[in-house]
């Protein structure tokens, strides 16, 4: 029995997670400096940057066997 992960789905759970971050990112922020303006600009950058970092490193661990039981 082979397991694959695709890539459409590692591409959905990281838009998934993506989004709960942005809210909470802009939450965050927007309370600690009360402007929206610096919230939804940081918000912005650290997701896109983030975002490709959590593809990546879902395409890698998906190619490690560790920890994997197939049964």
């Amino acid at each position: 029995m082979t397991r694959t992960v695709s890539g459409r789905r590692s591409v959905t759970k990281a838009i998934i997670y993506r989004i709960l971050i942005m809210c909470l990112d802009f939450g965050t922020l927007y309370l600690l400096t009360g402007t929206i303006h610096v919230a939804v600009g940081f918000m912005i950058i650290s997701n896109v940057y983030t975002s490709i970092g959590y593809f990546v490193h879902e395409r890698l661990w998906a190619h490690i066997k560790w920890g994997i039981v197939e049964t």
